[in-house]
């Protein structure tokens, strides 16, 4: 692979990372123990442990859960903020470990900024699901999150310019959708409380 896929596929990795960092190493781990992808560069070899998967599964398990109780759901986000984006930057230096010493740097830094990116915009979309009191929106959202973290990881390593474009380009779709749904309900938010004139009626 050469340094822009190697580049590429180390972005794509902190990418999903930023949205879901468990479920990240679980699927890498898992992919490769079972030869669902080629071998992983560096470092990155050693998520195919079963230790490294059983642990990566258990806490993808817990994320799961916890993010199905509103409420909850907002709190393990904002703490999360000081976990995915720099966890996920050392994914995308463990990608790029060995190669070009250039990307072994840039990697990193490019990759916790994207992660921040994609775990900001998960946690703003996250925010508004959770002002509704049932769960199964954020279940819905879950199942989605898993889903699009799974087929990104899976397709990187075949094609990792091509994915890594798409995937920013969804990035920026999905910032827009979560500006628009915040302003939706913050005019909610203001009508609701928006004092009400009373007019006088005929004496």
């Amino acid at each position: 692979m050469g340094t822009l896929g190697t580049l590429a596929q180390a972005l794509g990795i902190a990418y999903a990372g930023g949205i879901n960092l468990y479920a990240t190493v679980a699927i890498l781990g898992l992919a490769q123990r079972f030869g669902w992808i080629g071998a992983l560069p560096g470092p990155l070899h050693a998520l195919s442990s079963m230790w490294i998967i059983g642990l990566a599964v258990a806490l993808a398990l817990v994320e799961f859960l916890a993010t199905l109780i509103p409420g909850l759901a907002s709190l393990w986000e904002s703490l999360h903020t000081f976990i995915r984006p720099p966890a996920a930057a050392l994914l995308a230096a463990a990608s790029a470990w060995g190669g070009d010493d250039r990307v072994t740097i840039i990697a990193p830094l490019l990759g916790g900024t994207l992660a921040l990116g994609t775990h900001g915009t998960k946690m703003g979309l996250r925010y508004a699901i959770d002002t509704s009191p049932e769960p199964v929106t954020n279940a819905t959202a879950n199942v989605a999150e898993l889903g699009t973290v799974a087929a990104l990881l899976l397709t990187i390593t075949h094609h990792p310019v091509i994915v890594l474009l798409v995937a920013l380009v969804v990035l920026a779709l999905m910032i827009l959708l979560v500006r628009a749904v915040w302003r939706a309900i913050m005019r909610g938010v203001r009508q609701i409380f928006a004092p009400r004139t009373v007019t006088a009626g005929p004496e």
